[in-house]
């Protein structure tokens, strides 16, 4: 399988507000910056709108190495929240509904085309690719 770098960052300015979301993808020699806006939406919303995007973008199975400073997005797949909101009928532990159910479906749907690994950065410290990510989202979100 082909090896796949992506970063990803979502921004909001008031949380609901304007959000943005920004994503590179690195294959090979090649880089591909990409990002987007929407006018009342949530961070969170925003974080998991750039990995969607992002993963949509890849034409064929591949091995993913994903970058982000959401700890929403990560954590999600590293302790298994998915797979407990999948069984539970997306309900949380606490038997609410898990927020942005559309949204982890889409990204349930992606992740079993490909190999992924979700790697958690640090936020807004010395990560070229992540702060070049919050860049995009928040340069996104002045386009509204």
């Amino acid at each position: 399988m082909e090896k796949v770098t992506i970063y990803t960052d979502g921004a909001c300015s008031g949380n609901p507000g304007p959000g943005g979301w920004g994503a590179i993808l690195m294959y090979k020699d090649y880089k591909k910056e990409i990002s987007g806006a929407k006018k009342n939406t949530t961070n969170n919303v925003m974080e998991l709108t750039a990995v969607i995007e992002a993963l949509k973008l890849l034409k064929f199975p591949c091995d993913v190495k994903l970058y982000s400073d959401s700890a929403y997005v990560v954590n999600a797949f590293l302790q298994k929240w998915v797979v407990n909101w999948q069984k539970n009928n997306w309900k949380t532990s606490d038997k609410k509904d898990v927020k942005n159910k559309e949204l982890w479906q889409e990204l349930i749907e992606l992740t079993n085309i490909h190999n992924i690994e979700f790697i958690k950065v640090k936020g807004h410290s010395d990560n070229e690719f992540n702060n070049r990510c919050d860049e995009m989202a928040r340069n996104a979100i002045a386009t509204l």
